[in-house]
Parts: structure tokens; sequence; C-alpha cells
């Protein structure tokens, strides 16, 4: 018999596309998964015996973590940032920039980033990119500052993976959308977060806006009871905030422009927040200093500014304007208008340039300043 290959060139572990290798979980079925589906038979599948077990090369398990935190920890975080990824002109990840970033949340006060989320774009990176963006971060930064990597899908199969080797690199907790575009039933999202939450901290993401598809309180509190459920991001509003904190589930508001009157009013933990990637001290006052409705309405006209266009545009147009990232855009994203960026140097200039990141002058960036990239 041939001598069985040690490697495999032509797989990249982690990668979302054509070729990719996917090695079924060993685990048992978990109990969210099993309670859920109490009428179906729930199988792994059978697999033919192959030439090569891709499970026996993977270099990250979830039984290798580098950080072992409780979701206890993750808990108390009050200012989280959904932390921008920045750009060379080619496409690949500015590290020297994105280093930068995380060196000014930490010194202005954030306690956690939420890396490759929405904001920072995940979903236009390959798995490989993003589990090295989460590793990176911890490796640099993990002592300092919480590390949550964004390892959702709405594929439980490559969120079971993708989570499996965020925590196998040292990330403190995982943010977990509900499935998106495929959208499944009451049953289907307790079966799916069920499979995730045995691996470590774990927050619950619900943006209907974006999934389509909102996570009914019914959800959130079939799986409370769980040791790793560290809490819902939730973006639905005041209401559902003060449903759940009545009930005792740790809550971070979403929203920016509702973050303030969720904290002091109706019982959020705190935020995680787009506006902290350009005002971190300031969010970090709106969080830790007690209710303070004059800074929150000063920073109001910048958190409605933000979400004019879907979020990151507003966020990327602004970090370029300031100069601390290269104007440079992965498509579908592109700037804002002009008059829109003309708008931010206003709104700059009315909170006070001192308040935002960097040390450049904020200026009016040209249409043909920015890079547009479709090939990375």
């Amino acid at each position: 018999m041939a001598a069985q290959p040690t490697a495999n060139p032509g797989v990249r572990l982690g990668w979302k596309g054509p070729g990719a290798l996917a090695s079924p979980s060993r685990l048992p079925l978990s109990r969210f998964a099993a309670a859920a589906l109490p009428s179906h038979r729930v199988s792994r599948g059978k697999f033919a015996v192959a030439a090569v077990t891709i499970d026996d090369y993977l270099p990250m398990r979830s039984t290798e973590v580098k950080n072992r935190t409780s979701a206890d920890e993750i808990k108390s975080l009050r200012l989280i940032t959904a932390v921008k990824t920045p750009y060379l002109p080619d496409g690949r990840f500015d590290l020297e920039a994105y280093d930068s970033l995380i060196n000014t949340q930490i010194n202005d006060g954030a306690e956690g980033v939420i890396v490759g989320g929405t904001t920072g774009e995940g979903h236009l990176m390959s798995w490989d990119e993003h589990i090295m963006l989460i590793g990176h971060t911890v490796n640099c930064f993990g002592t300092n500052i919480k590390v949550i990597g964004n390892t959702g899908s709405n594929s439980t199969r490559e969120a079971v993976h993708a989570t499996e080797q965020g925590f196998a690199v040292g990330m403190h907790a995982a943010l977990h959308v509900n499935p998106y575009y495929g959208k499944t039933s009451t049953a289907g999202l307790i079966a799916h977060f069920g499979e995730v939450l045995p691996m470590g901290p774990t927050i619950i993401y619900n943006v209907p806006g974006r999934t389509g598809q909102d996570i009914p309180p019914s959800v959130i509190e079939a799986l409370s009871g769980d040791s790793n459920m560290a809490g819902v991001k939730e973006c639905v509003g005041h209401e559902r905030v003060k449903c759940y904190t009545d009930k005792g589930v740790t809550i971070w508001s979403g929203n920016d422009d509702e973050c303030h009157d969720s904290r002091w009013k109706h019982g959020a933990t705190g935020v995680i927040s787009v506006a902290s990637n350009l005002v971190p001290g300031l969010m970090h006052s709106l969080m830790f200093e007690g209710e303070n409705a004059v800074l929150n309405e000063k920073l109001l006209p910048l958190m409605k500014w933000l979400f004019c266009e879907p979020n990151p545009i507003g966020l990327n147009t602004a970090l370029a304007q300031l100069g601390v990232v290269r104007p440079v855009f992965r498509l579908p994203y592109a700037p804002l208008p002009l008059e829109r960026r003309i708008e931010f140097v206003r709104i700059v200039e009315a909170i006070g340039r001192e308040n935002f990141v960097g040390q450049k002058e904020v200026r009016v960036l040209d249409d043909d300043d920015f890079v547009l990239i479709s090939r990375y």
C-alpha cells in the first residue's frame, strides 16, 4: 500500500470557495439540537473511507485553546468596538494601519473589539484571511483587550469549523448571527446556535435588517441557561432590550444612536459600536460616566451620518478623510458622495477634531482619491 501523504497541497484550510474540503465533526450533536428536533432522526452522515483524511492534518482544534475566558468576563464589557479592517492599494490587509486602530481603541478605553464583523467586512474575506486576522489581533493585543471573532455563518458547518479555528488561535469569545438568506425555523435557530455554544463564550447577534429574520425571545430564552451564553447584540430597539434585561440576559445595544438610552434607561450593559472607531473616548464616556443627554445629542449627527448608507460605507469614508486608513474599498462598497464627505468635515469641526482618531487634519477627498478593488 502506498504511503499516505502528510498533507494535501491543493486544499487551503478555511477556504470558503470551490475546492474547499470540510471535515465532518466528531462531536456529538449538541443538547440544543437534540432538544430542538425531538421527533427527527438527526444523523452526522456516513462517509466512505478516503485516501487522505483531512481531519488528521487540521492545525487548529477547539481543544487547543490559547485563552480560556469565561462568559462572565465577556458579560462585563461595556464598550466593544466593531473594528474597521483597512486595506493596502492591492486589496490586502494593511496590518500597520490596523494595529494603529487597535492601539487607539485600547488607549481610549474600549474593552473589546469585534474582528471581521459587518463593520470589519468579514463577509468580504476568505476564512483564511478571517482566522489570520483574529489570530493576529490576539497575539498582538489579546492581553490588553478582549478579542471577539465574528465566526458566524448561515451554514452551521462553516460556523462550527470557523469557531473551532477562532478559539484555537486564541479569541476570547465568538459573535454569531442567525442564518441569513437561507432562513430557518425557530427549532433550526436553536439547533444552529446550540452547535457553537459548547466551544466557548458566545454573543448572539440579532440584526433583522441584514438577516431578514428576527431572533425571537423564545430562542434566546432557550439558550440563556448555557454557561457559554454571554449575551445578545440587539438591534431591534429599547422594548426588546428591556424585555431581556428584566430577565437577567446581558444585552449590548447594536445601534449607536440608541445606545445611551439603552444603557441608562433600559438596562443594557453597553454597546457594540461603529462610532467608537472614530470617537472612542467619547463613546467610553457615554457608556461609563452616567446619563449624559448633552453628549448624546452632540454625537447623534455623527451617528446618523455614519448610517446614511449601509454600514460600513460611512465609516470607511470617514476614516479615509481623517487620514488614518488608505482610501481603499473592497467592492461592492464605494465611498459616500462628495456632499456627504463635505458634511463629515463639518461634523468633525462641530464635535472637535481632538476627539477623533488620528492626528492629521480632516479633509474632503476627491473622487479620484479612492481606490475600488474587485480582485485581491
